[in-house]
């Protein structure tokens, strides 16, 4: 499995969607369960979050590739997954 690193803002309507699809995805799919995720805000992390090429949140990074910007979508999500999976 690759690791999956997702920017977030507190602030961000779009965000706290995509982490409840994330719940989702992994109740749905006892196998996503186990994909490392790291979440970061770029508020709390600006030092971390300066060194990646993004600029709408959520972002995820699949092992250092940017595989999703902007709003996402359950489907969205799921594809974030299965890339991390593979």
């Amino acid at each position: 499995m690759k690791p999956i690193l997702m920017f977030t803002m507190k602030s961000c309507p779009h965000c706290v969607r995509a982490l409840q699809w994330m719940d989702e995805l992994k109740q749905e799919n006892p196998a996503y369960a186990n994909l490392e995720i790291e979440i970061i805000d770029e508020n709390i992390h600006p030092d971390i979050a300066g060194k990646y090429d993004y600029y709408y949140v959520p972002t995820y990074f699949v092992h250092g590739v940017k595989v999703h910007e902007g709003v996402p979508s359950k489907d969205k999500i799921r594809n974030v997954f299965e890339k991390a999976q593979n």
